[in-house]
């Protein structure tokens, strides 16, 4: 759904009362967080996918992946998980239902979970994904609304898997593009999350549906700040700028561009393809941190050292002026 029609309903629903909701959906935040007791809570999320691949093994990996990453994202532990599942029964086999819960449940597995049972529903395409459980300690929650003037941008994977999958419905990305950009989305975010906690976190998202430019807006409007982006130092997944040129695109770019269009502006004009990377949408992408930017060349070596290579401070946060906004400097290299 876009965006700004989400917001538009979100805005539009009244606030909870419960003074153990701990995070709510008033600041477009990753996850719900509930309070059971001083020293637990539980974070509560779902989200379901669309086949990026024609392999249901592979689907199941990367809806899994996704569907977790909000729990990293709050900070928190995934303990329990139901699958999710729209599945066109008339087309497709139960061997292909199989592996997709197969390649979910390696994921879940993988990150310490349990698969608990689940819901399935007879659609018209197939859909996975979960609802996962996780936990958390109150006072150790991250969130999208805690970020602070002067904190440095850190982001965990490249980002560009959008238009790959777009392009690659047409032929037109390579075996190795193709292969790279899937073990970036089936790369859960628990090492990254672990790695993380050891430094002075101040706001965090994952990088999913709305492009990296859309969660920086909600991370920016959240803490009421202002965030500028190093356009150079945004990684980015192989042949992702090639397809925009090309002139590839997702169905999902232009409701992510309307959101931020009122909130960004480039210092350098760049060719509107090459804006498109930045509101490119990710599936099972990576996090993005606003962290101490004393800090910040450490936490990346230590993310690079357990194995999160393509981590990079791609910018900072910067006081809010009476407007939120994104800001993209430099040309690229």
């Amino acid at each position: 759904m876009s965006p700004v029609g989400l917001g538009a309903l979100l805005a539009g629903l009244p606030e909870n009362q419960d003074p153990n909701l701990l995070v709510g959906f008033q600041t477009r935040d990753d996850a719900g967080v509930y309070r059971l007791r001083d020293d637990l809570a539980v974070i509560l999320t779902a989200d379901v996918i669309t086949p990026p691949v024609d392999d249901p093994w592979t689907f199941g990996q990367v809806a899994a992946a996704n569907a977790l990453s909000d729990v990293y994202a709050m900070g928190g532990r995934p303990v329990a998980c139901l699958n999710l599942v729209g599945f066109p029964q008339g087309k497709l086999g139960p061997e292909v239902l199989e592996q997709m819960v197969r390649g979910a449940l390696a994921k879940v597995v993988e990150a310490g979970a349990v698969l608990a049972g689940g819901h399935t529903t007879d659609d018209e395409e197939p859909k996975f994904g979960l609802s996962v459980t996780g936990v958390v300690h109150p006072d150790e929650i991250w969130t999208n609304a805690g970020a602070r003037a002067g904190d440095a941008l850190v982001l965990t994977k490249p980002i560009g898997s959008g238009v790959i999958f777009n392009a690659n419905l047409k032929g037109w990305v390579s075996p190795a593009a193709l292969a790279a950009c899937i073990e970036t989305i089936t790369t859960l975010n628990k090492t990254a999350a672990e790695v993380m906690r050891a430094f002075p976190i101040h706001a965090v998202t994952d990088v999913t549906g709305f492009g990296l430019a859309g969660h920086a807006y909600e991370m920016a409007l959240a803490s009421n700040v202002a965030m500028r982006f190093e356009i150079a130092a945004v990684p980015v997944m192989d042949e992702a700028l090639a397809m925009y040129e090309r002139g590839m695109t997702t169905g999902v770019n232009r409701v992510n561009r309307q959101m931020v269009a009122p909130t960004w502006r480039f210092e350098t004009p760049l060719p509107s393809w090459y804006e498109e990377i930045f509101v490119d949408p990710q599936t099972s992408g990576g996090l993005l941190a606003a962290v101490d930017p004393q800090r910040a060349d450490e936490m990346v070596d230590a993310l690079r050292r357990a194995g999160v290579l393509r981590a990079c401070r791609v910018g900072r946060v910067e006081p809010y002026d009476g407007t939120v906004r994104l800001v993209f400097g430099r040309e690229p290299s």
